[in-house]
């Protein structure tokens, strides 16, 4: 059953999740670098769940090169990427349905393939991230 009206991200705003990363950070350095027990104890002082937390410093913790990872940064691009990529194909299905309306020559079909080709070449390489 599904439950409306209830978002699905950005339970939490934006200014609260940086304030318990931030406060994870200081009580693990005031502990000597332990973190048992932090991430719960400061998520039941700010009234978040723990499991809400973790997921918050450890991507913090990637965006400033402490752990592996994709960084948000790049995360977004990503997501940028694909969006820019279905955006192609639809625009790529639409010229192939158009074109098979058309009566044209051979000259006319590899120029037009050429240029689906090139629309759907990658514009860049997730490499180059």
């Amino acid at each position: 059953m599904s439950r409306p009206n209830v978002p699905t991200q950005g339970r939490y705003p934006p200014e609260l999740r940086e304030r318990a990363v931030r406060m994870v950070k200081e009580a693990t350095v005031e502990s000597g670098g332990a973190r048992h027990g932090v991430v719960t104890r400061i998520a039941i002082q700010l009234g978040i769940g723990s499991e809400s937390l973790r997921p918050w410093v450890k991507q913090a913790e990637v965006d400033v090169g402490q752990r592996p990872g994709v960084t948000s940064e790049e995360r977004q691009r990503i997501a940028e990427l694909e969006r820019e990529v279905r955006e192609l194909r639809r625009a790529n299905e639409i010229l192939k349905s158009a074109s098979a309306d058309w009566v044209i020559g051979p000259a006319d079909q590899r120029w037009l393939q050429a240029l689906l080709e090139r629309l759907l070449a990658p514009r860049i390489s997730l490499g180059d991230m």
